[in-house]
C-alpha cells in the first residue's frame, strides 16, 4: 500500500500541515498510522477522507458535523442511511447560501456599476474644465 507524509497531503490539498493536524486533533482523521519515527502517514483511504473534510469544510459544514459524518463513515455501512441525509441536509444549506451569495453579489455589482458611472463622469467633468 502507498502511503503519503502530511507534507504530500499538505501539497496535494494545498493547505497547510497546520490545518491537517488540526483536523486530526479534532478526531476528523481518525485511524492515521505513524513510522518508527512518529510521523504521520497517510492511506489512499485517508487522503479520500481528508479530501472529504475539505470539501465538507470548505462548503461551511462545522467541525461538529463533519466530525458526527467521520464517526460514521468509521462505524460503517449500517449508518449510510444516516450519512446520505446528512448530505442531502448539507447540500441544501450550501445551495441555500449560493442563493443568498448571488444576490448579495448583485447588489456589489450594482454598487460597482454606479461608482463607475461616477468616476467616469466626473473624469469627463475634468477633462471639459481644461
Amino acid at each position: 500500500m502507498k502511503y503519503c507524509s502530511i507534507s504530500e497531503a499538505s501539497a496535494k490539498f494545498n493547505i497547510p500541515e497546520s490545518t491537517i493536524r488540526y483536523y486530526e486533533k479534532k478526531g476528523l482523521l481518525p485511524l492515521i498510522e505513524r513510522d518508527e519515527a512518529g510521523r504521520r502517514l497517510f492511506s489512499e483511504d485517508q487522503m479520500t477522507l481528508l479530501e472529504i473534510v475539505i470539501y465538507l469544510k470548505n462548503t461551511h459544514m462545522p467541525i461538529s458535523g463533519i466530525k458526527q459524518y467521520v464517526d460514521w463513515v468509521v462505524q460503517g455501512d449500517d449508518t449510510l442511511e444516516l450519512r446520505l441525509e446528512m448530505m442531502k441536509n448539507h447540500k441544501r444549506n450550501v445551495l441555500a447560501e449560493i442563493s443568498l451569495m448571488t444576490e448579495s453579489l448583485k447588489a456589489i455589482d450594482v454598487k460597482i456599476n454606479r461608482y463607475t458611472g461616477r468616476i467616469q463622469e466626473r473624469q469627463e467633468h475634468n477633462r471639459m474644465k481644461k
